[in-house]
Protein backbone atom coordinates (compact mmCIF):
# COMPACT_ATOMS: atom_id res chain seq x y z
CA UNK A 1 0.00 0.00 0.00
CA UNK A 2 2.77 2.44 0.90
CA UNK A 3 4.51 1.72 -2.42
CA UNK A 4 1.38 2.57 -4.41
CA UNK A 5 0.89 5.86 -2.52
CA UNK A 6 4.55 6.74 -3.10
CA UNK A 7 4.20 5.91 -6.82
CA UNK A 8 1.05 8.03 -7.04
CA UNK A 9 2.76 11.02 -5.39
CA UNK A 10 5.81 10.74 -7.65
CA UNK A 11 3.56 10.44 -10.71
CA UNK A 12 1.60 13.53 -9.69
CA UNK A 13 4.81 15.50 -9.18
CA UNK A 14 6.21 14.52 -12.60
CA UNK A 15 2.90 15.35 -14.29
CA UNK A 16 2.71 18.69 -12.49
CA UNK A 17 6.23 19.64 -13.60
CA UNK A 18 5.41 18.70 -17.20
CA UNK A 19 2.24 20.82 -17.19
CA UNK A 20 4.07 23.73 -15.59
CA UNK A 21 6.77 23.58 -18.28
CA UNK A 22 4.20 23.70 -21.12
CA UNK A 23 2.16 26.42 -19.44
CA UNK A 24 5.21 28.67 -19.08
CA UNK A 25 4.85 31.78 -21.21
CA UNK A 26 7.48 33.24 -23.49
CA UNK A 27 8.77 36.72 -22.71
CA UNK A 28 9.23 39.70 -25.03
CA UNK A 29 13.00 39.38 -24.67
CA UNK A 30 12.87 35.71 -25.70
CA UNK A 31 10.69 36.57 -28.70
CA UNK A 32 13.16 39.22 -29.90
CA UNK A 33 16.09 36.83 -29.35
CA UNK A 34 14.40 33.98 -31.27
CA UNK A 35 13.53 36.33 -34.15
CA UNK A 36 17.14 37.50 -34.27
CA UNK A 37 18.25 33.86 -34.24
CA UNK A 38 15.95 33.15 -37.21
CA UNK A 39 17.32 36.19 -39.07
CA UNK A 40 20.85 34.91 -38.48
CA UNK A 41 19.81 31.44 -39.70
CA UNK A 42 18.51 32.91 -42.96
CA UNK A 43 21.71 34.93 -43.42
CA UNK A 44 24.08 32.03 -42.70
CA UNK A 45 22.22 28.83 -43.64
CA UNK A 46 20.04 30.17 -46.45
CA UNK A 47 16.33 30.44 -46.95
CA UNK A 48 15.58 26.79 -47.76
CA UNK A 49 17.25 25.40 -44.61
CA UNK A 50 15.64 28.15 -42.53
CA UNK A 51 12.16 27.49 -43.92
CA UNK A 52 12.59 23.85 -42.92
CA UNK A 53 13.82 24.72 -39.39
CA UNK A 54 11.19 27.41 -38.75
CA UNK A 55 8.38 25.22 -40.09
CA UNK A 56 9.34 22.26 -37.88
CA UNK A 57 6.84 21.93 -35.01
CA UNK A 58 9.53 20.19 -32.94
CA UNK A 59 12.37 22.41 -34.11
CA UNK A 60 14.46 25.12 -32.48
CA UNK A 61 12.01 27.92 -33.24
CA UNK A 62 9.13 26.49 -31.19
CA UNK A 63 9.42 27.00 -27.42
CA UNK A 64 7.24 27.44 -24.35
CA UNK A 65 3.86 28.66 -25.64
CA UNK A 66 5.00 30.27 -28.90
CA UNK A 67 6.95 29.95 -32.16
CA UNK A 68 8.65 31.85 -34.98
CA UNK A 69 7.00 32.25 -38.38
CA UNK A 70 8.42 33.45 -41.71
CA UNK A 71 6.75 35.52 -44.44
CA UNK A 72 7.80 37.49 -47.48
CA UNK A 73 7.16 41.17 -48.17
CA UNK A 74 4.16 40.25 -50.33
CA UNK A 75 2.46 38.74 -47.28
CA UNK A 76 2.92 35.08 -48.27
CA UNK A 77 3.60 32.73 -45.36
CA UNK A 78 6.75 30.70 -46.05
CA UNK A 79 6.99 28.77 -42.76
CA UNK A 80 4.53 28.35 -39.88
CA UNK A 81 5.04 25.42 -37.49
CA UNK A 82 1.53 25.48 -35.97
CA UNK A 83 -0.55 26.23 -39.08
CA UNK A 84 1.47 24.92 -42.04
CA UNK A 85 -1.63 25.22 -44.23
CA UNK A 86 -1.01 28.98 -44.27
CA UNK A 87 1.99 28.34 -46.54
CA UNK A 88 -0.35 26.96 -49.21
CA UNK A 89 -2.20 30.25 -49.59
CA UNK A 90 -1.13 33.34 -51.49
CA UNK A 91 -0.79 36.70 -49.84
CA UNK A 92 -2.41 36.93 -46.41
CA UNK A 93 -2.52 40.75 -46.25
CA UNK A 94 -6.32 40.79 -46.64
CA UNK A 95 -6.94 38.50 -43.65
CA UNK A 96 -8.33 40.24 -40.58
CA UNK A 97 -8.63 39.16 -36.97
CA UNK A 98 -11.99 38.98 -35.17
CA UNK A 99 -11.80 42.73 -34.46
CA UNK A 100 -11.24 43.58 -38.13
CA UNK A 101 -7.49 44.27 -37.92
CA UNK A 102 -5.51 43.35 -41.07
CA UNK A 103 -2.51 42.27 -39.02
CA UNK A 104 -0.59 40.49 -41.80
CA UNK A 105 -0.73 43.75 -43.78
CA UNK A 106 0.58 45.54 -40.70
CA UNK A 107 3.45 43.03 -40.40
CA UNK A 108 4.52 43.86 -43.96
CA UNK A 109 4.09 47.61 -43.42
CA UNK A 110 6.22 47.64 -40.26
CA UNK A 111 8.88 45.49 -41.92
CA UNK A 112 8.99 47.85 -44.90
CA UNK A 113 8.75 51.16 -43.05
CA UNK A 114 10.68 50.60 -39.83
CA UNK A 115 12.41 47.24 -40.29
CA UNK A 116 11.07 45.97 -36.97
CA UNK A 117 8.35 46.53 -34.39
CA UNK A 118 5.43 45.10 -32.43
CA UNK A 119 1.88 44.42 -33.65
CA UNK A 120 -1.12 43.66 -31.39
CA UNK A 121 -3.94 41.46 -32.74
CA UNK A 122 -6.00 38.34 -31.98
CA UNK A 123 -4.77 34.83 -32.88
CA UNK A 124 -5.46 31.34 -31.46
CA UNK A 125 -2.94 29.89 -29.04
CA UNK A 126 -1.38 26.62 -30.24
CA UNK A 127 -3.96 23.85 -29.91
CA UNK A 128 -6.91 26.24 -29.47
CA UNK A 129 -9.57 27.49 -31.86
CA UNK A 130 -10.66 30.75 -30.25
CA UNK A 131 -8.39 33.76 -30.77
CA UNK A 132 -6.53 35.33 -27.84
CA UNK A 133 -4.81 38.71 -27.60
CA UNK A 134 -1.31 38.42 -29.03
CA UNK A 135 1.56 40.82 -29.58
CA UNK A 136 4.11 39.84 -32.23
CA UNK A 137 7.57 41.19 -32.87
CA UNK A 138 8.24 41.58 -36.58
CA UNK A 139 11.69 42.04 -38.11
CA UNK A 140 12.78 42.23 -41.73
CA UNK A 141 15.83 40.23 -42.73
CA UNK A 142 18.18 42.93 -44.07
CA UNK A 143 18.65 43.07 -47.85
CA UNK A 144 16.03 40.35 -48.45
CA UNK A 145 12.28 40.17 -49.02
CA UNK A 146 11.84 38.08 -45.83
CA UNK A 147 10.01 38.94 -42.60
CA UNK A 148 10.40 36.97 -39.38
CA UNK A 149 7.93 37.17 -36.50
CA UNK A 150 7.08 35.63 -33.15
CA UNK A 151 4.69 36.66 -30.42
CA UNK A 152 3.52 36.50 -26.87
CA UNK A 153 -0.01 35.72 -25.80
CA UNK A 154 -1.57 37.97 -23.21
Amino acid sequence: MKKSVFFLLVSMLVFGLAVQSWAESATKDEVVAKCNEAVESIKTKGIDASIKAIGDKKGPFVWKDTYVFLMDMEGKMLAHPMKPELTEKGSLVGIKDKDGKAFFAEFVKIAGDKGKGWVDYKWPKPGQKDPSPKSSYIVRVPDTPYVVGAGIYQ
